[in-house]
Parts: structure tokens; C-alpha cells; sequence
């Protein structure tokens, strides 16, 4: 099956494109830009979000659901926001349908059912967690307020493709009151660090941590603090953002609270969000012209054993010892399945998971129950190795933390050998043109912003939280600029 994929080389959209469908994780729906996650898919997707909802409720936050639809009247209430989504926005405005007179068997909008006030559906929920929050907050006693919720969102798109941008998708979003300006900034700085460490850890999928420029910032937000990652065809993705909102949704929605001294005050806020959109980003950091290679920590299938036999007979004595291989790995929190199946030969067994990226795979076949050995193969180098039956458990749990750390040690490279740092003008666009992360001087304003993405189609994807104070020259303008920011281009 992978023998048939697309090289990266040749059409890199294409072989994304066909190993999403071919993996089994996505397809195409009977709603146009819209997508169905299949189990495969969703398998890891719920393994991405058992990981940070932990991590979410470890720094203090709780969990909510709050209405899909927005009265539009709440929506445009914060105007930057709405007037930032507005092209994005599905809208609902009939509440009902009935029989077509004109068309027998068919269905018409019905147009004595038509709403009030239009109703958005969310393409994100401040203005309808907002108006909620000035119900819970009265006092300093009521905050820090910290919920998040996992939820769908509609953003209407004309261009989609699987995970990566979509009509409708699934993601969580946290919404955080304080008492103070230093409490807030403190949380959206805490939440992108939440999201790198989750994406280095258990993604193995390197990124830069930094701001936004004014113009990339999300709408409605002071600063957006964001996390980006460098896919293998040179282009940046977007993994992750935290907002600082200052106290514009509390002005907009009048969320006061009754400070210590006794005045009254707007409170502070934040947002931020991670969505399927990482799944996309895993199969682009990691994956090879042969399938996907999943980091061991987000396979759904961790360990598969593939029997080698001849009639019933081996199978059952081979079946004997894999249960007891099994239950060994179990033990140890080890995901693993047995393929007994007897409707396919080993050989497309063997496809079929390099395809699916299964990490480890063991074969054990009737010599192999005879001299107490199997063989394991691992999907990220495809090296091979026979070893005892005796410990195998060990071997895979080490094997496992190996091939998680080369995997990120892996993108880790690549980001260094894909990241230019350049001087003038010239090398910028010889360096954007090649692709990866472009290290250049920008004099700040957003007007060379515009130009430069004009130029070249790149645009600043952070500026870098690590970057050093240092005099230079900006580098289409030659205006003075105190340190070096991120460009390249995007998803």
C-alpha cells in the first residue's frame, strides 16, 4: 500500500493528501470543507487530548461547555473580534423548514420561521463566555476564573485540506478571568509554555516559543503569545496560541469585580487554543514516503505482533506465547495489538502498519518459538534486530523511549539545518525561496511588514522570545531594528 504514495519530493500536498485518506485517519465529507475524522484518526486525536486536558487541570483549570450558537448582537459586541471573524462567520437565520409546495418530496426554508436576531455559529466562544462570566464574577473572591472547554468551531474556508484547515473543526479553548493585568499575562505566558512542552514531549515536535506581530495577533487580543513548528517542506505551521485580551471583552461585556478596597474594577483576561490542526502538523514533522511515523507517546498502536505460521497448529502455539507477550507489555502500560487475522499474508500485514506508522513491530513465527527468540523492527529507521523472548517487555520500553527522542532529536536537526539567518535584502528572498525559518531584521512597522509578504509571501511568524537584544538594520528598509525576528511561509 505505501509503495503507492506520492514522493514529498515530487508533489508534497499530494503525498500529505493521500496519507491522510490512505492512513485511514480522514476523509472527505458529504459537507463541503468539512472533513470525518475516522477512528484511526480520532484514536490520535483523543491521546492528544488526554495529555493536555491533564496538563490543563494540573494548572488549575476546570472544564465547561457553553452554547454553539451567538446572538449576533453578542458577537459584534467586542468590535476587533468581530470585525476579525466576520468573513469566517456561518450564520444561522431561520429556525425551521417545511414540505415545497412547488417541489414535491423536498424541503424549503420556511419563511414565516425566521429568527429574531441572526445567530452565529461559534467561530470562537469570547463573546459567549463573556456575557456568561458577568453572572460569575461579583467579587476578587470569585477569580482567578480558569475554564476551558472542548468544543467544535466553524470558521467558513474556501480553500481546506484535512486537519490543517477545515469548515468546521475540533479543538479546546481556555478562557481565564484575574483581578490583575500581571495575573493575566503570567497565565498566557504559562499556557504557551503548556503547549510547546506538550509538543516537544509528546509530539517530539520542536518549536519556537514568541509573540506575534501586531498584525498576526488574534483579533481583539493586546498580545498573542504562539508556538511555531517547521515542517519538512520548509513552511511554518501555526501550532498554538495564548492571548492576552487585556480588559477589552470585560468592557465590552461589563464583567466587573469588587476588588479588596472595595472599588469597583473590569477584570483582566486571556485565551488561547490548540486544535486538530496538530495532527496535521504530526504527520508533516514526522512522516516519510513510506507513511506516517508516530512518536510512541501518541500512537494509537504502540507495539504490533505480526504471527508467522503455517495451518492452524502454529498459529494456536504462536498465539499461546504472543498472549503471554501481551500481557507482559499491558503490564506496562504498553498499547499493543496481536494481528491473528488470517484474511491477509504477513507481507501486507507488514504494509499495513508502516503505512498506519506503527512504532514497533514484532514478528514471531514457528522457528522463532523453537529457539525462544522474535524479531522486532522498529518504523522510524527500519532497522531489524532478533532478540529473546526472555525481557522482551524491557527491550520494547526502551525501544519505544528511543524512538521518541529520535524522532525529536530528528526535527530538531532539520529546523537547524532550515534556519537561515540573513542580512539584506537579497539573501532574504534567496532564503525564503528555499524554504525554512528565515532569521532577519524588521524595523517594526507594518507597513514593511506588508511589503515583505507582498515581495515573497512570508510573513513574521513570531517574534522569538529567546531573541537577543542586538543593533542591526532592517532588512528591506534598512531602518535601525533592536533584534531579530521569524519569517517564513505558512500554513
Amino acid at each position: 500500500m505505501s509503495k503507492h504514495l506520492t514522493k514529498r519530493t515530487d508533489d508534497y500536498s499530494k503525498w500529505y493528501n493521500e496519507l491522510v485518506v490512505r492512513a485511514d485517519l480522514a476523509e472527505n465529507s458529504a459537507v463541503r470543507g468539512c472533513m470525518v475524522i475516522k477512528p484511526y484518526g480520532f484514536a490520535i486525536w483523543e491521546k492528544m487530548q488526554a495529555e493536555l486536558d491533564r496538563m490543563f487541570k494540573e494548572t488549575g483549570h476546570q472544564n465547561a461547555y457553553f452554547p454553539l450558537f451567538v446572538p449576533k448582537s453578542l458577537f459584534e459586541a467586542e468590535e476587533k473580534n468581530a470585525e476579525g471573524f466576520a468573513k469566517e462567520c456561518a450564520v444561522v437565520t431561520h429556525y425551521r423548514l417545511q414540505n415545497d409546495p412547488d417541489n414535491e418530496g423536498k424541503l424549503r426554508v420556511d419563511p414565516e420561521a425566521k429568527l429574531e436576531e441572526e445567530l452565529v455559529v461559534r467561530p470562537t466562544s469570547e463573546a459567549i463566555i463573556w456575557n456568561t462570566y458577568k453572572g460569575w464574577i461579583q467579587s476578587y473572591r470569585d477569580l482567578p476564573l480558569l475554564i476551558n472547554q472542548w468544543a467544535n468551531v466553524v470558521r467558513w474556508e474556501m480553500r481546506t485540506r484535512l486537519f490543517l484547515r477545515t469548515s468546521e473543526f475540533l479543538w479546546q479553548e481556555g478562557h481565564t478571568a484575574h483581578s490583575t493585568k500581571a495575573e493575566a499575562v503570567i497565565e498566557a505566558k504559562q499556557m504557551q509554555d503548556v503547549y510547546a512542552e506538550f509538543a516537544e514531549n509528546f509530539m517530539a515536535m520542536p518549536v519556537v516559543k514568541g509573540v506575534k506581530s501586531d498584525s498576526e495577533r488574534f483579533a481583539g487580543a493586546e498580545d498573542t503569545y504562539t508556538i511555531e513548528a517547521l515542517m519538512q517542506d520548509g513552511k511554518a505551521l501555526q501550532a498554538g496560541t495564548s492571548h492576552f485580551l487585556g480588559q477589552n471583552f470585560a468592557e465590552a461585556f461589563d464583567v466587573k469585580f469588587t476588588s479588596k478596597e472595595g472599588k469597583q474594577e473590569y477584570v483582566w483576561a486571556t485565551s488561547w487554543g490548540v486544535s486538530t490542526r496538530l495532527i496535521g502538523g504530526l504527520i508533516m514533522t514526522h512522516s516519510d514516503d513510506n507513511g506516517l511515523v508516530l512518536p510512541p507517546k501518541l500512537a494509537p498502536i504502540q507495539v504490533v505482533i505480526v504471527p508467522i505460521y503455517k495451518g492452524e497448529e502454529q498459529l494456536e502455539a504462536i498465539s499461546k506465547k504472543v498472549n503471554e507477550i501481551v500481557k507482559e507489555l499491558r503490564k506496562k502500560g504498553i498499547s499493543v495489538k496481536f494481528d491473528n487475522r488470517d484474511t491477509f499474508r504477513p507481507g501486507a500485514k507488514f504494509a499495513e502498519y508502516e503505512l498506519k506508522g506503527v512504532p514497533v513491530r514484532i514478528a514471531i513465527g514457528n522457528r522463532d518459538l523453537e529457539n525462544g527468540t522474535l524479531e522486532i523492527a522498529r518504523r522510524d529507521t527500519f532497522e531489524k534486530q532478533t532478540i529473546n523472548q526472555a525481557g522482551v517487555s524491557d527491550v520494547v520500553e526502551k525501544l519505544l523511549d528511543e524512538i521518541q527522542e529520535n524522532l525529536f532529536q530528528k526535527a530538531i536537526n532539520f529546523r537547524s539545518e532550515n534556519t537561515t539567518v540573513v542580512n539584506d535584502f537579497k539573501e532574504f528572498k534567496k532564503a525564503i525561496k528555499k524554504g525554512g525559518f528565515v532569521s532577519a531584521h524588521w524595523d517594526g512597522t507594518e507597513e514593511t511588514e506588508d511589503r515583505i509578504k507582498e515581495y515573497t509571501k512570508a510573513t513574521i511568524r513570531c517574534i522569538p522570545n529567546e531573541a537577543k537584544e542586538e543593533s542591526g538594520a532592517c532588512v528591506l528598509t534598512g531602518k535601525p531594528s533592536v533584534k531579530r525576528v521569524l519569517f517564513a511561509k505558512a500554513y
